[in-house]
């Protein structure tokens, strides 16, 4: 008898080959210039840095980082960093040429790039992290700025290691340089909505797919793999967002942020409305007293 075949997880495939074969794929079905496909399907430029940490322990470990750049024709490269122990060059190679993709798809004028550090984030120390950041950021200081190149949050990094990404960079050119990168803290410069975005455009994805298939999104199974930036937005917000308009996704989704400051703010509002009121019909008594 045969030995069975096992199936070979995508995950294990180079996923920089997985890009090109669809490059190549959409390429044939639109009938694309072969020329053309020949320069997007290479990287315009990587770059692989080595980054020594002192870590709290006392010793000095040396992680490896990558900040790759797919294509600028469009304008300045655009694309997240992530902090994760399986990062690898062809994975972040892909990632930057489906940031390509995505920038062109959504009309917006930047090109694709994309980069990341081999590390467990979860393992680290603030400290540790931090100077792992500033010491990347260092490193491909040459590499980024807001006309060349521009990283994100993405995988293991947030809005915290964004603001040290653009205090290492500003500090280094002498002066506050906020393009540098997005999702910063909305106290630097930060963009209100940004942590949340990914998952409620995906939310509309599904929400557009579901009504071109003519079924409701409220009468869907939904199952959402992990629960971190993304998957913890999308599963809190999409119940209660299936059968309401964009409009009020976004009022609740900001209410939602900051709840106890919200009705707060609500009941301050109708006791100043209601001192108003009282104030107006004493001064009207007061002017009729008078006259």
């Amino acid at each position: 008898m045969a030995a069975p075949q096992l199936t070979i997880s995508h995950l294990r495939e180079n996923p920089f080959e997985i890009a090109r074969e669809q490059l190549r794929h959409v390429a044939d079905v639109f009938g694309i210039d072969q020329n053309l496909v020949n320069v997007l399907s290479q990287c315009k430029r990587a770059v692989e840095v080595s980054i020594p940490v002192g870590m709290d322990d006392g010793t000095t470990r040396s992680f490896t980082g990558y900040r790759v750049v797919h294509n600028i024709a469009r304008g300045p490269s655009k694309g997240g960093i992530r902090y994760h122990p399986d990062v690898t060059l062809d994975e972040v190679k892909a990632l930057a040429m489906w940031m390509t993709w995505k920038c062109a798809l959504a009309g917006i004028p930047f090109g694709g790039a994309k980069g990341g550090v081999v590390c467990n984030p979860k393992e680290m120390s603030r400290n540790e992290l931090q100077g792992m950041t500033r010491r990347f950021t260092t490193e491909i200081i040459n590499e980024i700025g807001p006309e060349v190149d521009i990283p994100a949050p993405d995988v293991g990094t947030d809005g915290r290691i964004m603001a040290w990404m653009f205090d290492t960079y500003s500090m280094n050119k002498g002066h506050s340089v906020l393009g540098v990168v997005t999702g910063k803290p909305l106290t630097i410069g930060g963009s209100l909505g940004r942590e949340e975005a990914t998952a409620r455009g995906a939310l509309y994805c599904i929400r557009d797919a579901v009504q071109k298939q003519g079924v409701s999104l409220a009468d869907q199974r939904v199952a959402v793999q992990g629960f971190g930036n993304v998957g913890s937005y999308f599963a809190n917000r999409r119940l209660r967002s299936t059968t309401r308009t964009a409009s009020t996704f976004r009022r609740r989704s900001r209410r939602s942020a900051t709840p106890g400051r919200s009705r707060g703010s609500r009941a301050r509002s109708r006791s100043r409305t209601r001192s108003s009121c009282c104030s107006t019909a004493t001064s009207s008594r007061r002017a009729r007293s008078s006259r």
